[in-house]
């Protein structure tokens, strides 16, 4: 079905004339901004069974059960618990038959008075397809970018209104739904950082797809998923957290890639005596690893790179931010704890290429100042030249003379760190050249990858393997 014409009062009313569709609405936070609307365009009776909005937190404790967040996954996965069972359990005998029933749900941080308050908000709709079907759902996490309350509450009414017409009318088409979260609306306004697909309905949905459609449309600028496929919210996964990111193609992941990651994450743990649990590292893929051409990506080729990732035990980010110093920024927004850029040595000298700043006023200049000022650091992985047998550390990199006293100042105020335990077999192992092998099917690129990877790729023959 065709919506990208409709206004928010017409998808509404949509909902409202439809006689199959019945549920209710609860929201806490930024006013009832979602219903108001099915209430506004009119016929809401035969949409709305119940409306309700506990704001005041023992209320709201009484209603849900106790949470140590209110504005958080936890927290709106029992609201939508909650109230789909009461609309189950209330209204199935009187009209199990001809409704198909569904419970929306927003946990909403509005602009404060002051302004000081994190802006986001998490919504979700649990809904039948049909009367009787299984429960499907819907999960989303979004950053409310308006800078008046007024604002905010307004564009959180119409993206709650474009998730539930979606669920309800376009749940067959998962691409269109997550395009139309944003009609009527700027990525000005609203940030989309997180979706959530479950149940009968996309039973054939790929969230880690959904994931990067989320960075593609340029609905958010990043997007999260954990070693066994599950999407994550950067704020709630990153919060309090010690970060570690290491950027690549892994195409395939090789043993270097996670040496590099292991033995920098060594030396980040030891630098504060913190604990495993204290540190998260990621393997994050930018948009620009990710286009074959043009704005095309090949999601096949994406998938392998997740799944032998995910093979590895890691997590794994998709980002639009080709330059480091945006992605400081971007990891900075959710920690105020210590952020570690791991990178091998040719990397490093890259950073240093003055037209890498072209876009900032102030040059190079403001460019490190943006990369380094949130407690940033970066691990330098050695290079060994094939051809010399010379090994490349931070001492022995050379760099234009118009930066090597920059390079010097980082160097003396460690914001650049050598990483010193690393294993030297592995320094002759470039992705390219494994993936080479694969598709020519030469034998031993399986010793120049992790056994779990070898396996991964031979089993779902990904990258053209061919056995």
């Amino acid at each position: 079905m065709e919506n990208k014409h409709l206004s928010t009062g017409a998808k509404a009313l949509e909902v409202n004339l439809d006689p199959v569709r019945y549920g209710s609405f609860a929201e806490i936070g930024a006013g009832q901004e979602v219903v108001r609307w099915f209430f506004r365009v009119g016929a809401a009776a035969g949409t709305i069974a119940k409306s309700i909005s506990a704001y005041d937190m023992k209320v709201s404790d009484d209603i849900y059960g106790k949470a140590a967040r209110y504005v958080c996954r936890g927290r709106l996965e029992d609201m939508l618990d909650l109230e789909y069972d009461l609309n189950i359990e209330r209204l199935s005998e009187q009209r199990g038959d001809s409704s198909a029933f569904f419970a929306f749900a927003d946990t909403v941080s509005a602009r404060n008075y002051h302004g000081t308050n994190e802006c986001h908000g998490w919504l979700g709709i649990r809904f039948q397809v049909e009367p009787h079907a299984a429960p499907s759902e819907i999960i989303i996490h979004v950053r409310m970018l308006d800078n008046e309350n007024s604002l905010q509450q307004e564009a959180l009414g119409i993206i709650g209104v474009n998730l539930i017409y979606g669920a309800l009318f376009c749940h067959h088409n998962p691409d269109m739904l997550v395009k139309s979260l944003l009609d009527n609306l700027t990525t000005d306004r609203i940030e989309v950082d997180m979706v959530d697909f479950h149940g009968d309905a996309f039973m054939h949905v790929d969230n880690r797809i959904i994931s990067l459609r989320l960075v593609q449309l340029g609905l958010s600028d990043a997007a999260m998923f954990s070693a066994d496929g599950r999407v994550l919210q950067p704020s709630e996964h990153l919060r309090k957290k010690n970060v570690l990111v290491e950027r690549g193609r892994f195409r395939p992941v090789t043993h270097v890639n996670i040496d590099m990651l292991n033995a920098a994450r060594k030396q980040f743990e030891a630098e504060d005596d913190s604990s495993p649990e204290e540190t998260i590292s990621i393997m994050e893929i930018t948009m620009h690893n990710l286009h074959t051409g043009g704005d095309s990506i090949d999601l096949e080729d994406f998938l392998s790179r997740a799944d032998v990732l995910e093979a590895a035990g890691h997590t794994v980010m998709i980002s639009d931010y080709p330059e480091y110093y945006r992605l400081a920024t971007y990891l900075s927004r959710y920690t105020q704890r210590r952020i570690g850029l791991t990178m091998g040595a040719h990397s490093l000298i890259d950073l240093f290429n003055e037209e890498y700043y072209s876009s900032l006023q102030g040059g190079i200049l403001e460019g490190f100042g943006r990369l380094f000022k949130n407690n940033v650091k970066l691990y330098i992985y050695p290079y060994k030249d094939a051809e010399t047998n010379s090994l490349f550390k931070v001492a022995d990199l050379k760099v234009h003379n118009s930066q090597k006293y920059i390079y010097e100042y980082l160097k003396q105020g460690n914001f650049i760190e050598q990483i010193e335990e690393y294993n030297e077999q592995y320094l002759h192992i470039f992705s390219p050249d494994v993936l080479k092998m694969i598709l020519n099917n030469e034998s031993g690129w399986e010793a120049l990858v992790p056994d779990v990877v070898a396996e991964k790729i031979k089993e779902q023959r990904l990258f053209g393997y061919k056995s």
